[in-house]
């Protein structure tokens, strides 16, 4: 069971939540959470005008709510803000969203009971996770409409998954032995005002991804002793003298990769070329920068995951302020930033394929590394699929931040467009996977038609986890299930792990 401790949490317990470990919010917290609620309470029994307390929402916010009207008002701003469309998040996400909510909560300046953040840790921890559709925000003033979806369940309405089973979100809870909950003053709106989701899209596609690179350093060395090409540009005096952190981390980690290397020892000699072309020489600039963006990334998402976004807020003081800590510019430039780098991954290994296929450049590999070229294409059209998935992430890679259009009436008149850029990431990865996972088979295939020259041990046991998944290519055969394979090898970390520890860089920003 993991403790959430508000304000403190890091990339390896929110790792752990979305790939399904219980959490809990530290008992520490809920003095804080009791203290606001009874600020709330309060503004919501007096004369003077709250918003979201005794107001309507948005453009409706000059509208006065009556005492006994109260909690009408919260049932009625979830079920008329659930208005999401489209296909429902990943459990993975939903589990980091109700994750991130309680940590929000849990700062003690969103106004709700305890009873609240009781049943979120009983539905995290029960495995109650609510049908959230994943389009319908726009980054501002929170993800309304798919955290309205899960307040939705919360309420006994909407729909839930437990235990793989899609339920009434009232027998889902009921499945759980959960109760549902009347909102109190503010509860609604705090539970839906928020960056959790599009927080939460942005940390998947950054654990996605940060699993993508890794692997996407193991099949570069690959492909650079398959090409016999130099490693000499891997040499740590070279990254030192230009400083960038990322850069000298990839350069180390190629170097160790490769290091035994029997194929790169036969061609230290006599070989007539002067220098690699970039997709193998430029390996530790490209991808060192990559790994620098996603650490910056990593940094602005942990502060964000710990972050108070509702809005009003009960500060120390009792006050209740109307801010914008709801408007998700942080995240949207995050997820902007995580897209190029991928993006870029993705280009390199895609020439590197290309490269390792082409007789002309590959140094007397066979055509489309096929033993018996012409009658057999070997991997040809594997290479232009890599190719069509490239484009399509520069494509995806556009900006979504520059982007924005006023909501409600105007009211809402700039806004992140957060939600759908980090949405993007979880395709953009997918495609990064598989575009490293071709480069996986074509590389393991070029180092063993150099036979019997060998590669580094290191490189050997990364060939060998990718033989227990696909086999080598002889004859002509359907590649798709090898293809698909070979992307799971990327996407479950097993061809970086399968190299051996303290190979592979660290991502970092475990706190805030």
């Amino acid at each position: 069971m993991i403790v959430l401790e508000p304000g403190r949490a890091g990339l390896d317990e929110l790792r752990a939540i979305a790939l399904g470990k219980a959490a809990r919010l530290a008992e520490a917290a809920l003095p804080a959470v009791l203290r606001s609620a009874t600020v709330i309470a309060a503004a919501a029994a007096g004369d003077a005008a709250v918003y979201g307390v005794n107001t309507g929402f948005g453009k409706l916010a000059s509208t006065r709510i009556a005492a006994a009207d109260t909690a009408t008002l919260q049932e009625n701003l979830i079920r008329s803000h659930s208005a999401g469309v489209g296909e429902p998040l990943p459990s993975s996400v939903v589990r980091l969203v109700l994750a991130l909510k309680l940590l929000s909560l849990g700062r003690g300046a969103s106004g709700v009971r305890p009873e609240v953040v009781r049943l979120l840790e009983g539905m995290l921890q029960q495995g109650v996770l609510p049908v959230i559709p994943g389009q319908g925000s726009v980054g501002a003033s929170g993800d309304l409409a798919p955290l309205a979806h899960m307040a939705l369940v919360m309420m006994g309405e909407g729909e839930a998954w437990i235990e793989g089973r899609r339920l009434p979100g009232g027998a889902a809870l009921a499945a759980a032995g959960l109760a549902p909950i009347r909102f109190g003053p503010k509860e609604g709106l705090a539970l839906i005002n928020g960056t959790q989701v599009s927080t939460a899209l942005a940390l998947e596609g950054l654990f996605r991804a940060w699993r993508a690179a890794e692997a996407a350093l193991v099949t570069g060395a690959l492909s650079t002793d398959a090409a016999m090409g130099s490693s000499a540009p891997f040499r740590c005096e070279v990254h030192e003298l230009r400083g960038h952190p990322g850069q000298i981390d990839a350069g180390r980690c190629l170097a160790a990769l490769i290091d035994g290397s029997a194929i790169r020892q036969s061609h230290i000699q006599g070989d007539q070329r002067v220098q690699d072309p970039y997709c193998l020489r430029c390996q530790p600039q490209v991808m060192g920068a990559c790994l620098d963006l996603m650490r910056q990334v990593a940094r602005t998402l942990v502060v964000e995951a710990n972050a108070v976004t509702d809005n009003p807020l009960v500060l120390a003081d009792g006050s209740i302020v109307s801010g914008g800590n709801f408007h998700a510019e942080p995240v949207a430039f995050a997820a902007d930033q995580l897209a190029l780098a991928i993006a870029e991954i993705g280009a390199i290994a895609q020439r590197r394929i290309a490269l390792l296929v082409d007789p002309a450049l590959s140094f007397g590999l066979p055509p489309f590394l096929a033993p018996e070229a012409g009658l057999h294409s070997g991997f040809m059209i594997a290479e232009v699929t890599s190719a069509a998935l490239m484009s399509e992430n520069k494509q995806l890679a556009t900006p979504a931040s520059v982007d924005s259009t006023p909501t409600s009436a105007n009211q809402e008149d700039h806004v992140s467009m957060a939600c759908h850029g980090a949405r993007r990431l979880l395709a953009m990865t997918a495609n990064l996977e598989r575009i490293v996972g071709i480069e996986a088979l074509t590389a393991a295939q070029g180092v063993e038609l150099r036979s019997p020259l060998t590669t580094s041990p290191r490189l050997q046991r990364a060939i060998d986890r990718i033989r227990l998944a696909v086999p080598p290519l002889g004859a002509d055969r359907v590649l798709a299930g090898d293809l698909e394979a070979a992307a799971l090898l990327v996407a479950g970390g097993e061809l970086a792990a399968a190299v051996g520890p303290r190979v592979m860089p660290a991502l970092g920003a475990a706190r805030p």
